[in-house]
Order: structure tokens, then sequence, then C-alpha cells
């Protein structure tokens, strides 16, 4: 039961991150502050393609290693890194006093541990 609830956590977290890491990774940081990403205002295009590149690489290390069979250890990896992406998230909607955005953050990032937490120890894959 508890992998079953690890995979759909996992797929969710996957496709919420390939979704915001495709839209950063597509669209100039123009239109992404006019969409409602106003901290992209006060970062360099470049490092909004670097944060973009890394929530895609991170949806995929989710689900397609353990998926695969091939190197599984990186699920968890990958969740530690979206748990340490959402960490610097807070950082910035904190010094934004975007106190709406750090509860999504947290909920993401707890998310994140879980499935840290479940596919390092008792249901590592």
């Amino acid at each position: 039961m508890m992998n079953v609830l690890l995979w759909v956590v996992a797929g969710v977290l996957a496709a919420g991150f390939l979704a915001a890491g495709t839209m950063k990774l597509s669209q100039p940081k123009q239109k992404l502050a006019a969409s409602g990403m106003g901290w992209t205002e006060g970062v360099s295009p470049g490092t909004v393609k670097l944060i973009g590149g890394v929530e895609v690489l991170a949806a995929l290390g989710l689900v397609l290693p353990p998926a695969l069979g091939i190197a599984p250890v990186l699920a968890p990896l990958a969740a530690v890194g979206l748990a340490l992406v959402m960490l610097g998230a807070m950082g910035v909607h904190a010094r934004r006093s975007e106190a709406q955005m750090i509860a999504v953050n947290l909920v993401l990032l707890a998310l994140a541990a879980v499935v840290a937490w479940g596919r390092f120890g008792p249901y590592a894959l």
C-alpha cells in the first residue's frame, strides 16, 4: 500500500515539476513574470532556465529510473533535489513577502521529503 502511495506522490510531483520546468525553459522570463511568476524579475534569464532544467531533470529522475529498473537510487536523490529547490524557493518568496507561495513550496517540500524517506528507507526499489 505504501509503495503505491509513493508511486502516486512521485508521479504527481513529476507531472507538476515537468510542466513547471518546461514552462521555465520554453518561455521568456518577461512572459513568466506577466503570468504570475514575479520572482523571475529578480533573476537572470539563465537562472530561470537553470531552475527549469533542474525541475525537468528531477521530474524525470523521480519516475524513470525506478520504472525502468536502471539506477533506482536516482529517485530519492531527485526527491532530495526537489526538496532543496523548494527550500530555495521559500527563501525567494519570503524576501518577496509571498506567504501563499511559501505555503505551496512547503507542501511540495513535504511531498518530496516523503518520497525521499520512502525510497531511501523502507520502500526502496
